[in-house]
This record gives structure tokens, C-alpha cells and sequence, in this order.
């Protein structure tokens, strides 16, 4: 993907190059891109299976990212990142909660204070987050930010956060090579704050509205 224009949405990525063949296919209620070019690998090394899984049935690579159109009349506008596919999941009431789009807003909401954060409550009553902070910002701050964060629903509302005392581990996979959190591993190593974020009363450490 690539962009060339200015815009207020930093989830824009533009749109793919010359040259590449491109579709959006249904996976459940999101939009999964898929590519098909001479720049995409025919396949895994001597590795069928993985082939396979990484292909769709018409030879489109399936990237495991989700797209929509910025403007569904307009698909010259570019491309909006709705995330990863595999980090949705769904509260206890059975609702979707779509984390890349509500990581990114709550990183630029909470802008500068916070580096990066995850989004947790598969299966619970409500949104939690383990924010990686960015610099000093107080306590008091942090909950300010978070009793102003814009919400539509208990799919977006954060209701509790703990701000995490060690940045996000590249040896132990919470980080990429290209320097992007892996969700699902923080939460995994961290899980026994995920437990704490979540426990009636709250804990002192944890930010709650």
C-alpha cells in the first residue's frame, strides 16, 4: 500500500501500487485483503500445507489484515487499516470488538503520554487496556484521558487500565522485528495483570471509571 496525499486518518494506507491485482473478501463482519502479483512469493519453500493456508483458491495471497474503503464511492481515496483479523474477539454479551481501529484512536487520544497499548476482555463484561506510557504523565492524567475517551458502545469503551511498568519485550515476542506489538503475546506473558485489570474491587495500580 502506499499514499501520497495528505489526510487526517493515519489508519489511511493509500492504496496498492501499479501492477497488483487486489480484492476484499468477507471474514465475518470485516474486510480481509488479499494481493495477487509478480511481487508476491508463489509459496513456501518445499512447504505445502503453509502454501496452502496462505493462499486463497484463486492464488491471492490473504494478508490477515482488514481494509475498508475510506469513501465506498470514491475507492481513489485510499484504504482504511482496521486492523489485524486474528486480534478481534468478542465480550462476553457475544459483541466484536474491532482492536485496530480502537488501539489506534485511543494511542492518538491519549498522545504524547502513551507509547503503545493492548486492548483486553475477550469474554469479559468490558474493555480493559495495558497502556506501555510514552514518558512521566501522572496518574491523574492518564485517568483524565481515559474518562475522556470517546465511546459509541461497549464495543469502544475502555473502562479500566493499568500503565505498565516494563516496555514491551522483543525476545519474548510482544514486539515484531518491525517494531509493531503482537497483542496476543503481551497478553499471554502478561496475563496475570490481565487478571488484576479485571478483579472486583479494583486493585490500587489499576485506573478505573
Amino acid at each position: 500500500m502506499g499514499r501520497m496525499w495528505e489526510t487526517d486518518n493515519a489508519s489511511n494506507m493509500g492504496l496498492p501500487p501499479p501492477g497488483v491485482e487486489f480484492k476484499l473478501v468477507p471474514i465475518e463482519d470485516k474486510l480481509e485483503a488479499r494481493l495477487k502479483g509478480p511481487h508476491i512469493t508463489p509459496g513456501y519453500w518445499r512447504q505445502r500445507d503453509l502454501t496452502r493456508q496462505a493462499f486463497d483458491e484463486d492464488g491471492y495471497y490473504r494478508l490477515g489484515d482488514a481494509f475498508t474503503f475510506a469513501d465506498p464511492d470514491d475507492p481513489g481515496k485510499g484504504l482504511l487499516f482496521q486492523g489485524r483479523i486474528s486480534e478481534d474477539f468478542k465480550l462476553a454479551t457475544g459483541t466484536w470488538v474491532h482492536v485496530g481501529p480502537l488501539r489506534a484512536a485511543f494511542i492518538e487520544h491519549f498522545a504524547p503520554l502513551v507509547r503503545d497499548v493492548v486492548i483486553a476482555g475477550d469474554r469479559r463484561n468490558e474493555l480493559g487496556a495495558l497502556i506501555f506510557p510514552a514518558g512521566q504523565g501522572s496518574r491523574e492524567n492518564f485517568l483524565n484521558k481515559l474518562k475522556s475517551l470517546p465511546s459509541t458502545g461497549s464495543s469502544n469503551r475502555i473502562a479500566r487500565a493499568i500503565i505498565l511498568d516494563e516496555p514491551p519485550s522483543l525476545d519474548a515476542g510482544e514486539m515484531t522485528d518491525k517494531g509493531s506489538i503482537n497483542q496476543r503475546a503481551v497478553l499471554s506473558r502478561r496475563k496475570q495483570l490481565v487478571e488484576e485489570l479485571f478483579r472486583d474491587p479494583p486493585s490500587a495500580k489499576v485506573l478505573w471509571i
